[in-house]
């Protein structure tokens, strides 16, 4: 389905940019007149975006759309020779005297006002725009559109008056639509994801430049789904879908007549604010972090271990030791809320929360974390695309293999053995394979515990532990501070449906603090220091982790 709609977006941006203008001409060649052509532009161009949006996927694109003009015109041309018909006295008395109301716009349908007409019923709700279309445009009588609809012949009648009078009003304003219209904006947004819905959520829900931009545009600014619609620039039958769709998915919330956007959008000058402190202080935090990291790996060198395991090296392992050691301190920081995000219950079976930025040009880049199955995950870098060197996710065949390979010293699968490796997270050496990742094991970290318990601990391993204490209690220092301020630049930043709910707060203010932004903020300052290194000869696999038990 996602391929379709990607296929759907790409033709539809290829009829706006390269028929549109050449469809023009053609009508203006044969209608003879700007405002016909206009006129008959629009209806193909309705004609072609109603088939691809309900599904149609045509094999040779432009004989698909010169056939759509072909017969648009010939519909065109037919009602136009009707038109210029006198009516005969005959005629008139055949119609219904029920339909006499029609007068009142009957001039307006039949002149240069047709494009008006169509434009106000795109911004009328469907309980009427349905009775007008099939009254004006498919000429069914009163009576069959009040059975059609199961309603009263007298209710059809007061709902055709009063929208007489809305489109009447309408075709005499000039409509401006919203800055959307034409510059939509895009948000950036993290999913904290337990369990994916059936359907893709929360991507599918959140990757349409439509939803971004009704998303941003109700939020924290309860609209109308009418003042939506001409806001972004959508006709009302489309944009009432996509709102229904959304506030099912619980993404829009309804009160009364209006939606407004349920999750947190953090707007530029909020992120502006923080980044001028992380830049500020991130140096001194990631200078505290980074030596506290090393004196520990020392400390598990001199008790004969390694916290990382042996299939990397240590430089390489520093890009998953940085953002696991910040986020296991951050955990137990006083200060730090202990409730998170992604644990509410969604339809389709999906459990996960989203939060979303504004799209800055001044963000470093992020830092993604994958949490899969069998113990392995993966914090993935978007600096220079290290990201894109290795699969976005590992099957359960691939990361079982991993797991083999570390607790068997051999391969289960020849086949998956070798994919891992064409990924880079295996090598083969001789007849073995063994993996090229970090791994962390239990066994490890209890006999580290065992060691430090030792009685004739050496004066160089006591003078690191020491130091380390005093680093943990700066750390924390900055860890409160960080929180302190975050939390005071965040809150004033909340509209009050989100601002009043404390738990949504707090959880926020975790999720900020530790995902993509605030890791990739260390990430650059790892760099610009000198710790982090990267070059032609780093691993693709930088990031990546086994948890052995």
């Amino acid at each position: 389905m996602q391929e379709a709609n990607k296929i759907r977006e790409k033709l539809i941006e290829e009829f706006t940019k390269n028929y549109l203008e050449k469809l023009f001409y053609h009508c203006l060649k044969k209608t003879g007149s700007n405002i016909e052509a206009e006129d008959l532009t629009q209806d193909i161009a309705l004609q072609v975006f109603t088939a691809l949006n309900k599904g149609a996927l045509p094999e040779s694109f432009p004989a698909w759309v010169w056939q759509i003009a072909h017969n648009r015109y010939s519909v065109w041309a037919k009602e136009k020779r009707k038109r210029t018909n006198a009516v005969t006295f005959c005629d008139i008395m055949n119609y219904e005297i029920e339909d006499e109301s029609k007068s009142i716009l009957d001039g307006m349908i039949d002149s240069e006002q047709l494009s008006l007409l169509r434009r106000e019923l795109s911004f009328i709700k469907s309980a009427y725009r349905d009775i007008v279309v099939a009254y004006y445009i498919e000429n069914k009588s009163i009576r069959e559109i009040a059975t059609s609809l199961s309603l009263s012949v007298n209710a059809v009648e007061q709902r055709l008056h009063r929208t007489r009078i809305l489109l009447k009003e309408g075709m005499n304003m000039e409509r401006k639509f919203g800055k959307r219209s034409y510059n939509p904006e895009e948000i950036v947004y993290t999913n904290v994801c337990t369990a994916p819905g059936e359907l893709g959520q929360p991507w599918t829900l959140v990757d349409p430049k439509l939803n971004q931009n009704i998303f941003l545009a109700c939020y924290d600014n309860p609209m109308t789904v009418e003042a939506l619609a001409i806001e972004i620039g959508v006709a009302l039958p489309y944009t009432e879908d996509t709102v229904n769709h959304l506030t099912k998915e619980t993404l829009l919330i309804k009160k009364g007549e209006k939606y407004q956007t349920c999750f947190p959008i953090i707007s530029r000058e909020a992120q502006r604010k923080i980044h001028i402190y992380y830049e500020e202080t991130i140096p001194r935090l990631i200078a505290l972090i980074t030596e506290s990291i090393d004196r520990l790996m020392l400390q598990y060198n001199e008790a004969g271990l390694c916290y990382y395991g042996p299939y990397q090296s240590y430089e390489d392992a520093k890009w998953m030791l940085l953002p696991h050691f910040y986020k296991s301190l951050y955990a137990i920081c006083k200060s730090s809320p202990k409730i998170k995000l992604g644990n509410t219950q969604r339809k389709n079976g999906g459990v996960w929360d989203i939060i979303a930025f504004e799209k800055c040009d001044f963000i470093p880049d992020t830092v993604g974390f994958h949490s899969q199955s069998n113990g392995f995950a993966h914090y993935r870098f978007q600096h220079g695309g290290i990201q894109d060197q290795t699969p976005a996710n590992l099957s359960h065949d691939e990361t079982y293999e991993l797991a083999f390979m570390v607790k068997n010293k051999n391969t289960n699968n020849a086949d998956v053995a070798k994919k891992l490796v064409s990924y880079g997270y295996a090598c083969r050496k001789e007849t073995n394979f063994h993996p090229c990742i970090a791994v962390i094991s239990q066994a490890t970290n209890e006999a580290f515990l065992d060691f430090c318990k030792k009685e004739d601990l050496s004066p160089t391993f006591l003078k690191q532990g020491k130091r380390q204490k005093e680093l943990q209690y700066t750390i924390f220092e900055t860890l409160d501070q960080i929180n302190f301020t975050v939390r005071s630049i965040l809150f004033e930043d909340m509209p009050h449906n989100i601002r009043n709910n404390k738990r949504l707060v707090d959880a926020l203010l975790e999720s900020v603090c530790t995902t993509s932004h605030m890791l990739g903020y260390l990430v650059k300052h790892a760099l610009e220091s000198g710790w982090l290194k990267y070059d032609d000869r780093t691993s693709p696999a930088i990031g990546a982790y086994l948890s052995i038990t």
